[in-house]
């Protein structure tokens, strides 16, 4: 039994053309930045499509799986295995520490009254975007520390990721990325792949432990929206591929914040969906 209400029903007409449109505009903002834009897609579940905050949270942390999954082959292609082989103690290292960061993310969210959801969805949204402009327009450079503090700074910062990732829904690349440049001195593109790496056992960890929740039967009601939705991401996600460079950081990344914090303005002052009133 949780204290959240995720199993309200969706106020909005799930119109499955706006879903695609809805979902490949996502992709658009992500693929223009090089990320998943799952961080973008929460605010449009829950005030454009009416989930409740933890049905919207198993929503996206479902289709950020999905689009982590078919992501990952181009990557590899991109960077291969053989270059990635040559840090895998990184990925080992963070790993350590976002699988448990997931499952306590995902145990807190479920026990969580919707409207402090709501308010820490808010937050870390502002996370987001402090987090987005900071990478995209200061130069990310290594800490360079002793062995053994980079080692126990790469737990704490991967059981952080891991919590986020798992309370927003997302793979956590927006995080993941610049902390395996700065702990680690991995080049961006590298890091990038890394990030891919880390953020699939960590979000399937998450995944496993919202399936013990009842409100994981939000997926299963809603199976035709989801599968629009990513057909819509992964479309728009490919557009802002080509996309990319064509708006200069400058712009883009200011604009983008801007869409962040309005969101978390938005879902702070949200009012949790009432219960049905019985007769």
């Amino acid at each position: 039994m949780t204290t959240n209400d995720s199993s309200a029903p969706a106020r909005a007409v799930r119109s499955m053309p706006l879903t695609f449109a809805a979902g490949a505009a996502v992709g658009v903002l992500g693929g223009m930045i090089g990320l998943g834009g799952a961080e973008f897609r929460l605010p449009l579940l829950i005030g454009l499509f009416g989930f409740a905050a933890l049905a919207a949270v198993i929503v996206n942390k479902a289709m950020s799986l999905v689009v982590v999954l078919i992501a990952l082959p181009a990557r590899l292609a991109a960077v291969p295995l053989a270059d990635l082989g040559a840090h895998w103690t990184v990925a080992v290292n963070l790993l350590a520490g976002s699988l448990l960061g997931a499952w306590a993310g995902a145990s807190w969210a479920v026990r969580m009254r919707t409207a402090t959801l709501y308010k820490v969805l808010a937050a870390l949204m502002v996370l987001m975007a402090a987090a987005l402009v900071l990478t995209h327009t200061t130069t990310v450079g290594a800490l360079l520390l002793p062995g053994p503090v980079q080692a126990v700074a790469g737990v704490v910062a991967g059981f952080g990721i891991g919590v986020v990732a798992a309370i927003m829904g997302v793979a956590g690349g927006e995080l993941l990325i610049p902390t395996i440049v700065l702990l680690y001195a991995v080049d961006i593109k590298t890091a990038g792949s890394l990030s891919l790496l880390v953020s699939l056992p960590t979000m399937l960890v998450a995944f496993a432990r919202y399936s013990r929740d009842g409100s994981f039967t939000v997926l299963g009601a809603n199976l035709r929206f989801v599968a629009v939705m990513v057909a819509g991401s992964i479309t728009g996600a490919l557009l802002g591929g080509l996309l990319l460079g064509v708006i200069p950081d400058l712009i883009l990344i200011p604009v983008l914040a801007v869409i962040l914090l309005v969101s978390a303005i938005k879902l702070a002052h949200h009012a949790p969906p009432r219960p049905p009133q019985h007769q």
